[in-house]
């Protein structure tokens, strides 16, 4: 089999867990037999781009020229089985799935984000979570609030290409979403469900977990608003002792002051993979629509349990493996009681949760069977 990968990754300067879950799919495939030729965009590079390619970032998003005639060659060169696409802005554009279909490849895309309707993709916005654009016809509301990157400018054009592209979504052959929570959003959006595969995102198994059930609680992710930081600190109990923090943001300079507050600086994948282990359990504060956040699986991988916010997709993720609770601080706080009593006896559970849904030998399986289903559809 043979799969073309398509991406924009995104800034080095905003850590994307969806770049590393395309880096590791590529990877994986690779390694099972699976051909894959990497079509890769950074946005890192667009200061360096050459004048020509500068003038046309206006109309990327919509149409991307480039990335179209690269996307043709490549297929008339390798002659894939299918096109796998990723994130597509703001270099390359869903005019990709036209292309390929014009050339006889069928289109499977992850649904990482809500970017079919949201200029900025995450449902939130002025600290609360938005979803004033779904259902119009012109994403209207991303304009008046500069939705995207906070320039009015790059809102519209973002706008336009959600408008644009509505029915070149609707035309995507197979959809892999993370969770159910995304395939419902999906259906919602009205792609037919038997074009949504669910298929869960994956992490390399780091071995069997410590036999020590690990001590206090942590934190890790991008230090920021919509991650639930700030809940999380007003709903800490003094009496868990110091909260653990790993990653980094806007908010770092109310972390490193905050009295409960173990900072432990921006960790690399060896040092946040001892940082669960050292825990407890970990927590996910999210109060935005999370559609399924890393920490969570790297978690059940080493056989902690994981309390988290009942938004996106966090619940489908957790299961049995931990807590779900209310983003508000009083059934945080309560919930964060309740897993410090309760932490050690999960810990079977969540290695078992990592194993049945989250190896990566799982998820090239899940791959496989969609790039399949969308060739025999096509």
């Amino acid at each position: 089999m043979k799969v073309i990968v398509v991406h924009n990754r995104y800034r080095s300067a905003l850590p994307s867990g969806e770049n590393t879950v395309v880096e590791q799919e590529i990877g994986w495939l690779g390694a099972a037999g699976v051909e894959v030729v990497p079509m890769l965009r950074d946005s890192d590079d667009i200061p360096t781009l050459p004048l020509l390619d500068k003038a046309m970032l206006p109309i990327d998003p919509i149409w991307a020229p480039s990335a179209q005639r690269e996307l043709a060659g490549l297929i008339r060169r390798h002659r894939p089985d299918v096109v796998h696409l990723h994130n597509p802005y703001p270099l390359i554009s869903p005019w990709i799935v036209r292309t390929a279909h014009r050339l006889g490849v069928p289109v499977v895309q992850t649904a990482h984000n809500y970017r079919h309707v949201c200029a900025n993709g995450l449902f939130f916005r002025d600290g609360r979570i938005c979803h004033d654009c779904v259902g119009r016809k012109l994403a209207t509301p991303a304009l008046v609030h500069r939705c995207y990157r906070g320039s009015a400018t790059q809102s519209a054009v973002l706008a336009a290409a959600l408008a644009v592209h509505r029915r070149t979504w609707l035309q995507v052959d197979r959809y892999v979403a993370p969770t159910p929570a995304m395939a419902a959003h999906l259906r919602r959006f009205g792609v037919a469900a038997q074009r949504i595969t669910v298929k869960p995102n994956a992490v390399d198994d780091p071995g069997e977990p410590p036999s020590d059930p690990g001590q206090g609680v942590l934190f890790g992710g991008r230090l920021t608003a919509e991650k639930g930081l700030s809940l999380l600190l007003a709903a800490w109990p003094a009496e868990l002792g110091q909260l653990r923090v790993a990653g980094d943001g806007e908010l770092r300079a109310r972390v490193e002051s905050h009295s409960g507050v173990d900072y432990l600086g921006r960790l690399d994948r060896d040092g946040m993979r001892s940082a669960i282990r050292a825990s407890a359990f970990v927590v996910v504060p999210s109060v935005l629509e999370d559609v399924h956040p890393t920490l969570i699986i790297e978690a059940l991988a080493n056989g902690r349990p994981v309390l988290g916010t009942d938004l996106g997709g966090i619940a489908d993720l957790i299961g049995p493996a931990g807590w779900v609770v209310p983003a508000d601080v009083d059934a945080l706080r309560a919930g964060l009681r309740v897993a410090g009593a309760q932490a050690a006896g999960l810990r079977a559970v969540a290695r078992e949760r990592y194993l049945a849904s989250h190896t990566p030998q799982r998820c090239v399986q899940g791959l496989i069977e969609v790039y399949r289903s969308a060739r025999r559809a096509a």
